[in-house]
This record gives C-alpha cells, structure tokens and sequence, in this order.
C-alpha cells in the first residue's frame, strides 16, 4: 500500500478512490461507499444512469481530501453550514412573527 504525502495528493492531476484509501488508509470501497452516501466529505460522486448501465464518477478535491485526513474542517464547508443556519434562524423569525400575528387576531375576536 502506498503512502502519499500533502504534497503528493496537491500536485496529482486526478485523485482515484484507490489513491484517497491509500492516503487515509481506508479500503478504496470505503471511500467509493462513503462519498455516495455523503458521509466523507472529500469530493463529488455523481451517479450516471443511462439504459444501458449504472455507474457512478469521483471527483476527488485536494484541499478537502487534505483537509479531512488532518481533522480539519475547511473554510468552504464553515461558510456553507453559516449559510445553512443564517437560514433556518431567517425562517423560524418569519414562523414567530407569524404566530404572533395569528395569536394578536384571535385575541382580538376573543376580546
């Protein structure tokens, strides 16, 4: 089994699933299995289906693969998870202040 440094994977033209099991030291099927199923955030897997076969492409980012064997969160996954909570805060204030419009109209036919 090979090992790659940094340096290695930065420079490499295309990352196989075989080459990122070798630098984290994982089965090349773990990192296949992983990126299908979006658990191993090193990259894309897209799946192709057309009539005639079923098959799925990797596309293998350096940085990130880096990024993850080191324990790292990179700043592109930071800025999408603020993104991510900037607007489900966005929607539960829009929820509030429409509960709280629904709760001044009832008192008022209450009162």
């Amino acid at each position: 089994m090979a090992k790659y440094s940094d340096d290695d994977i930065r420079n490499m033209k295309k990352i196989t699933c075989q080459i990122a099991g070798q630098y984290l030291g994982i089965p090349p099927m773990a990192v296949s299995i992983g990126m299908r199923n979006d658990l191993l955030p090193i990259g894309f897997a897209v799946h192709n289906v057309d009539r005639h076969r079923d098959s799925w492409t990797y596309h293998i980012v350096a940085e990130r693969l880096i990024a993850y064997n080191h324990g790292k969160v990179n700043q592109v996954q930071i800025e999408a998870i603020e993104k991510n909570l900037n607007t489900i805060i966005s929607k539960f204030e829009e929820m509030k202040r429409d509960l709280l419009f629904l709760l001044s109209e009832n008192e008022e036919l209450e009162g």
